[in-house]
């Protein structure tokens, strides 16, 4: 089985190590390489993780903070996802408490 990947961004962690505690601080420093974003789409890149990025504002990132793309990009592991539990193994009640019963066969005492 393939193991599922995610990732930690530590864009914001970086900013803060290298005295950086503000969003508004890092646009023109972008806007300086090329990189022309609005301002909440770079709240969004520091604050949220993003789920896709050009190579050109990771360049531009590195850059900035004299960093590697290691530290800003850490690969993990996926959280599995919660395993649905069937009916009737002592969670909520589901359908196994509506079986019906089993019949009984009485044999005659004339047959």
């Amino acid at each position: 089985m393939t193991a599922k990947l995610d990732y930690q961004w530590h864009l914001r962690t970086i900013m803060a190590s290298r005295g950086m505690f503000s969003t508004t601080g890092l646009r023109p420093l972008l806007a300086e390489r090329g990189i022309d974003l609005s301002p909440s789409q770079v709240y969004r890149l520091v604050v949220e993780k993003p789920e896709r990025l050009s190579l050109k504002t990771l360049v531009a990132l590195m850059d900035i903070l004299d960093c590697r793309m290691e530290e800003l990009i850490e690969p993990v592991a996926a959280a599995s996802p919660a395993r649905r539990r069937a009916a009737g193994d002592g969670g909520e009640e589901g359908v196994g408490s509506f079986r019906p019963r089993r019949a009984r066969i009485v044999k005659d005492s004339d047959g």
